[in-house]
């Protein structure tokens, strides 16, 4: 009963540092779209890449505890590995929700956003958690 007490509290935490995380990658994605910097697909590439720098510091501190045969280094290539496989998936998910579905870029962003996110805590608990 104590496991899936402790994995309740780490996956509320996950879901903490995600919703800031959102936040930012929503947040600066809208910013540079919306200001006319960039496309929504670059905006979208550019806000996900910043928001899983701020995710790995804050995930790494607070949510998951790092595997002892692993060094910091190591431990960020697998957190940036597993993030760029979600990146794609984003990616994905906004061409085609927006390209075929029709839908606005910032509703695909939010969808997009709840799937990549289960794959993040899956992948996450198993390649970096002891």
């Amino acid at each position: 009963m104590n496991r899936i007490k402790d994995l309740v509290i780490q996956f509320c935490k996950f879901g903490a540092v995600g919703g800031l995380c959102f936040g930012i990658d929503y947040g600066l994605m809208i910013f540079l779209t919306e200001t006319h910097i960039m496309h929504y697909f670059a905006s979208s590439a550019v806000s996900f890449t910043v928001s899983v720098i701020v995710n790995y510091i804050l995930s790494m501190r607070f949510v998951f505890i790092g595997k002892e045969d692993m060094t910091k280094a190591q431990e960020m290539v697998i957190f940036v590995a597993l993030s760029m496989i979600g990146l794609v998936m984003n990616q994905m998910i906004m061409w085609f929700a927006v390209e075929h579905l029709g839908m606005f870029y910032a509703v695909a962003k939010i969808f997009s956003t709840m799937l990549v996110t289960t794959y993040n805590f899956i992948s996450r608990k198993r390649f970096l958690e002891a």
